[in-house]
C-alpha cells in the first residue's frame, strides 16, 4: 500500500506533534516537516546563548488533560523534585556552552512551584489576586473599601460582555480590574481592553474570580490536594524541562526523525497552491531558490494571515481575503540580563537558590514603564544559566509590533532601554549589567480584535479542502497554551487517521468551557 504523503508547515509543539502521531501508523504516512527557521520549537523554543538559556515567554507544562500529561512524560520521565538541592539535581555536570543537550540523563522533567506576582505602587500582590492580609494592606484601608464595593456592584449589576473590559469587571470589580488588569492588557496588546473581545479572557482566564479564588481559599483550608477542578490560573505546581521548554521539542523531533519522519529547516513557504477544490503542493523559498513540494495532506501551523495571502491557483473571495490579511498580531521582544543580585528583598517563606524573590513571572503593572514582565529564569529552572548560587538571569519581556521604534532599535540601545526602566523600578541599577542579549519573535500573539469577528467565515472556506488541517496558536490564530496547540495535532491526526471529514473537533479545543475544566 503506497504511503499518502504529508506535508507539516512548522516544526513548532503542533507541527512536531502531528508527524509524530501519523508516524505512529507505520507504513501509512511519509511525513516531512517544513520549517522556516533553524530552529525547532517555534515560540515554544529555548535560545542558547552564550552558556546560559532564555526561554520565549514562560511555558508552564500543565494540562487538564492526561493524554497531554502523558504524553509529555513519555517523552521526558518526571525526576520529581522540586528543590534546589545540587546533590539531588545532579549540578556536578556542567552544560555546554550554547551547546545541544549533554547527556540524556539531562531530558528529565522538574515539578517547580508556581509563583506569579504582580508589581504595582513599588509592592508585591499574588497572581491571581488572594484575600490575604497582605493584600489588604498593600492596597491601604480606603482602596480596599472602594474594591469590596466595586466588587459587590459587579455581582449585582452584570455588564454585557461585548469586550474584554467588561469580562474583567464582571468578576473582579471596577477597581480590581483598573489596579490589575487594565494596564497590563493594554500593554499586551497595544489597544484598550475596552475595544478587544471578550473571547480573549474567555481562553485566557475562563472561570477565574472572586468566587473562585474563594472556593480556592477553601480548598486549601480543608486539605483538597485534587488539582482537576481548580482554574488552570490556580495551580500551584507544574512541569519543566531541565534545559528549558525547547529541550522537550528537540527531543520530539529526534523521534520523528527515529521513526522516518524528515524535517528540512530554511524552508520559508511563499505560495499554497490549491487545484481541483485541493491542496497540490506548497512553494517554499530556500536559499533564495523556489521549491515545490507536493503532497496528499497538509496540516499548518503557520499564521493565518500568510496562510491566506499564499493562496494561488483559484480565485480567493475578496471577503475572505479581507478576513485573512485584516487578522491582527502582537509581537514581542525579550532581554536576557545577568546580573549579581536583584535589589529585590524575598520577603516570602519560599526558599530560593541564592536568595532571588520566587517568582517565575513577574508582571508589571506601572503605567510609567513598557515593559509588561520579567521573568526571572532562576526559578524556572536553575539549569538555565552556570552560576545560579551567585548571579541572577532575568528575561525583560515588552508586547510591540514589528517595525515600530522600538522594534527597530539596535540590539545595544534595546538593552539599554530595558535596563533602564529596570532601574527606573529599583529592580537593578544598569551598571550591574554583566551579560545581555535580545530575541524578538514575530507574530507571537494572535489579537482578538479587528476582522478576528469574522474568523467563522474564514475557518468554513477552509474547511473546504479536505485535505488541509489548521493546527497550533497562529495555525487557528488563537491564544493557544501549548497543551492547547498539541491537542489540536492529536485531533488533526486522529481525524486523518480515521478519514473523518469533520474538523470541528481540530477547531473546538480551546473554546468549549467544557474542555478545559472537565474533560480528563
Amino acid at each position: 500500500m503506497e504511503k499518502k504523503k504529508v506535508i507539516i508547515i512548522g516544526a513548532g509543539p503542533a507541527g512536531l506533534t502531528a508527524g509524530y502521531e501519523l508516524l505512529k501508523e507505520k507504513d501509512k504516512y511519509d511525513v516531512t516537516i517544513i520549517e522556516e527557521t533553524q530552529e525547532i520549537g517555534g515560540i515554544s523554543r529555548t535560545v542558547k546563548y552564550n552558556g546560559k538559556r532564555m526561554d520565549i515567554g514562560g511555558h508552564r507544562f500543565f494540562s487538564k488533560d492526561e493524554r497531554i500529561m502523558n504524553f509529555w512524560k513519555e517523552l521526558m520521565p518526571l525526576q520529581g523534585v522540586n528543590s534546589f538541592d545540587d546533590e539531588k539535581l545532579g549540578r556536578e555536570k556542567p552544560l555546554e556552552k550554547g551547546g545541544p543537550d549533554p547527556n540524556k540523563e539531562d531530558r528529565v522533567m522538574l515539578i517547580r512551584n508556581r509563583v506569579s506576582r504582580i508589581y504595582y505602587l513599588k509592592k508585591f500582590f499574588d497572581y491571581p489576586v488572594t484575600l490575604k492580609f497582605d493584600t489588604l494592606k498593600n492596597m491601604g484601608f480606603i482602596r480596599t473599601m472602594k474594591a469590596g464595593f466595586s466588587y459587590l456592584k459587579s455581582v449585582m449589576v452584570k455588564k454585557e460582555e461585548t469586550s474584554l473590559e467588561n469580562f474583567y469587571i464582571n468578576r473582579f470589580g471596577k477597581v480590581l480590574y483598573g489596579m490589575f488588569f487594565e494596564k497590563y492588557t493594554e500593554k499586551l496588546w497595544g489597544r484598550h481592553p475596552s475595544e478587544i473581545s471578550a473571547d480573549w479572557g474567555a481562553q485566557r482566564v475562563k472561570g477565574l474570580s472572586i468566587m473562585a479564588v474563594l472556593k480556592d481559599m477553601f480548598r486549601k483550608v480543608f486539605g483538597s490536594k485534587n488539582s482537576k477542578n481548580v482554574e488552570t490560573s490556580l495551580i500551584e505546581q507544574f512541569w519543566y524541562p531541565k534545559l528549558g521548554p525547547g529541550q522537550l521539542w528537540e527531543t520530539l523531533a529526534q523521534e520523528v526523525e527515529k521513526m522516518g519522519g524528515t524535517i528540512k529547516k530554511g524552508y520559508l513557504v511563499k505560495n499554497i497552491n490549491i487545484k481541483e477544490g485541493q491542496i497540490e503542493s506548497v512553494t517554499c523559498i530556500v536559499n533564495n531558490e523556489e521549491i515545490d513540494m507536493y503532497g496528499d495532506i497538509f496540516i499548518s501551523s503557520m499564521p493565518l494571515k500568510d496562510l491566506v495571502e499564499g493562496l494561488r491557483g483559484e480565485e480567493i473571495p475578496k471577503d475572505i481575503i479581507e478576513i485573512g490579511t485584516g487578522l491582527p498580531y502582537r509581537d514581542f521582544v525579550t532581554a536576557g540580563i545577568l546580573v549579581d543580585k536583584l535589589n529585590l528583598e524575598n520577603k516570602t517563606k519560599i526558599k530560593t537558590l541564592g536568595n532571588v524573590v520566587p517568582d517565575c513571572w513577574i508582571y508589571v503593572q506601572e503605567p510609567d514603564v513598557k515593559m509588561g514582565r520579567i521573568q526571572i529564569f532562576n526559578n524556572w529552572s536553575p539549569y538555565l544559566l552556570e552560576d545560579p548560587e551567585h548571579t541572577v538571569w532575568i528575561g525583560v519581556e515588552y508586547f510591540f509590533t514589528e517595525g515600530d521604534e522600538y522594534w527597530n532599535m539596535s540590539e545595544k540601545e534595546f538593552i539599554d532601554f530595558a535596563a533602564g526602566e529596570l532601574e527606573k523600578m529599583g529592580i537593578i541599577k544598569k551598571s550591574d549589567v554583566k551579560d545581555s542579549h535580545r530575541e524578538k519573535v514575530k507574530k507571537a500573539y494572535p489579537a482578538y480584535f479587528d476582522t478576528y469577528s469574522r474568523i467563522d467565515e474564514l475557518i468554513a472556506y477552509l474547511n473546504k479542502f479536505d485535505n488541509l488541517y489548521c493546527v497550533g496558536r497562529n495555525g487557528q490564530h488563537r491564544y493557544n497554551n501549548m497543551d492547547h496547540s498539541t491537542m489540536t495535532a492529536m485531533e488533526a491526526a486522529h481525524n486523518i487517521i480515521n478519514g473523518v471529514k469533520d474538523k470541528s473537533n481540530v477547531w473546538n479545543v480551546n473554546t468549549d468551557k467544557e474542555y478545559h475544566e472537565e474533560k480528563k
